[in-house]
């Protein structure tokens, strides 16, 4: 489970609301992994990337219009970072999953929690007005 906490608040209402849906979606990553009543989870794992990688393009987005808004200096090397993401998750190998789908489950979340929590506190936080 990934908690939401205050260190990861950047005063942008939008943005923090969106970072606390992509943390939702992490943890409905988590719900599924340790759910051992559910034999078969590729569907389940299919949805939950497409929701992932649907609202991640819509949060960066919104948090790349606010960068252009506030005339941010780095606006250019931050989007590199979220086209990395989307490319990321557009390289996901949906055979693999079918094969070994806790493992892969498993290297989602780990990747998302690691690259959401990592890109709020030192990419995302220096666009904070605070």
């Amino acid at each position: 489970m990934v908690l939401w906490k205050d260190v990861y608040e950047l005063g942008i209402p939008l943005i923090d609301q969106q970072h606390k849906k992509l943390f939702e979606i992490a943890n409905e990553i988590d719900t599924l992994l340790n759910n051992e009543l559910i034999t078969d989870k590729y569907d389940p794992i299919v949805a939950i990337i497409e929701e992932l990688r649907d609202y991640t393009k819509e949060h960066f987005a919104a948090e790349e219009a606010h960068m252009l808004a506030t005339k941010y200096p780095k606006f250019l090397s931050h989007k590199v970072l979220h086209n990395d993401f989307i490319d990321k998750m557009n390289s996901i190998d949906y055979a693999q999953i079918d094969n070994e789908q806790n493992a892969y489950l498993k290297e989602i979340l780990k990747f998302v929690i690691s690259w959401l929590v990592d890109h709020i506190l030192k990419e995302d936080k220096l666009i904070s007005p605070t």
